[in-house]
């Protein structure tokens, strides 16, 4: 019971389930509540909503408007490990029950029998790569399938992934995973990030985020500063940043050659290839505030401001032109996740708006009658989409090889559906 002091309120997932309730004090910003989401899904960020306005990790706890209930929206931006969208063909989705399902190219981790024994049950997080997967288990331990080449053998590492592992991140032949302790564990590909040797120092504590591109990693400390390392061509080296980076980035996004960094202001900080949108001085003007989200294509970002509209920019076949679709992005947009060559946006209303590459999910109107309402979740990987439904049912569109047609497994996939992957 909340006191003169205190404010109750109820964290609440747009499939109606409870993340969190309990009485904070009135004096309190709104992190404690961020705070209190991650606890119930460590490694994922979200936004947290009332009604259409977003609550920021700043708002004073006081400021909120009481008068229509105590009720706080968390949406889900899917793991933080889906920051950069996955190189994979290949879909896995995680039930309620903690089993995986998988579909889409059997040679990229699509088939996971091999595994299947230690996928029925316990799965907090699932992570793929170009062509393998990575599982957390409730037990903090990791099993992973695929090509072995590209970390689908975790044998080299096993003795340090049979618990207190919290998120997997990828590149697309190396995996990073971050410890209970906040140390972070990487082996592989020394191009790929495999090797952390540069920055282990920085590394041993204290990280809370990993992000991957291509080739290169990021990781956001506690203190809110980054770390990166991997390919100096993809964003692995941020020295021509780093000044900027010491302190107040809240989320980070790797697309094919680069990466953005959302500051706790709402800028946006970029670096990396050029052509993939490591130079953003073209969009500069539109990316100094109010920024509450970034995601992107191999080539190209789109952002998320505060007000719900999306800034786009760039190469149109990536996605940078969302002009056919603007007046469905000028309010209400909650999450965006994109692929290789196309980006989907989830509105408040659970309706989904699609736009880049129709070869990619750009197009969507085959399932359009399916995405007016109830999503909850997008995520995707090389080619295609996957939606989930707040009924735990999925929808998936783009190239089939890719996963875009999830018929194999349709039945799997009618209900009890939390995450896909």
């Amino acid at each position: 019971m909340a006191t003169a002091s205190e404010i109750y309120l109820e964290l609440v997932e747009l499939s109606g389930h409870v993340v969190a309730t309990g009485a904070w004090g009135a004096t309190l910003r709104a992190d404690c509540l961020y705070q209190s989401a991650h606890l119930a899904k460590p490694g994922h960020r979200c936004r947290l909503l009332q009604g259409t306005r977003t609550i920021t990790p700043f708002t004073p706890l006081a400021a909120l408007d009481l008068r229509s209930g105590t009720y706080i929206q968390v949406v889900w931006l899917s793991s933080s490990a889906a920051d950069r969208h996955s190189q994979s063909m290949v879909f896995a989705a995680i039930k309620a029950n903690g089993s995986v399902v998988t579909w889409g190219s059997s040679d990229h981790g699509g088939n996971s029998t091999a595994v299947a024994a230690l996928l029925t049950e316990g799965i907090v997080q699932v992570c793929g790569n170009a062509g393998a997967f990575a599982a957390v288990m409730a037990d903090g331990s990791v099993v992973t399938w695929g090509h072995a080449v590209s970390g689908g053998n975790s044998s080299a590492v096993a003795p340090l992934l049979t618990e207190g592992v919290v998120q997997v991140c990828g590149t697309d032949h190396t995996f990073a995973a971050i410890k209970a302790d906040g140390s972070v564990v990487t082996r592989g590909n020394a191009y790929y990030g495999g090797n952390s040797s540069a920055v282990a120092a920085l590394l041993t504590e204290g990280v809370v985020q990993v992000c991957g591109n291509i080739a290169a990693f990021t990781a956001i400390k506690a203190n809110g500063s980054v770390v990166t390392w991997g390919s100096s061509d993809h964003g692995g080296n941020s020295t021509a940043v780093a000044a900027l980076l010491t302190e107040g980035i809240v989320q980070v996004c790797g697309n094919a050659g680069a990466f953005a960094a959302v500051m706790a202001d709402g800028s946006v900080v970029t670096w990396g290839h050029a052509v993939s949108g490591g130079n953003s001085s073209a969009v500069a003007p539109l990316l100094t505030e109010g920024v509450v989200q970034v995601c992107g294509t191999d080539h190209t970002f789109a952002a998320i401001k505060a007000d719900g509209s999306v800034v786009t920019r760039g190469n149109a076949y990536y996605g940078g032109n969302s002009s056919a679709v603007a007046a469905l992005l000028t309010e209400g947009v909650v999450q965006v996740c994109g692929n290789i060559a196309a980006f989907t946006a989830i509105k408040a209303n659970g309706s989904v708006v699609t736009w880049g590459s129709s070869d990619h999910g750009g197009n969507s109107t085959a399932v359009a009658a399916l995405l007016t309402e109830g999503i909850v979740q997008v995520c995707g990987n090389a080619g295609a989409f996957a939606a989930v439904m707040a009924d735990g049912s999925v929808v998936t569109w783009g190239h089939a090889v890719s996963g875009g047609n999830s018929s194999a497994v349709a039945p799997l996939l009618t209900e009890g559906v939390v995450q896909v992957s």
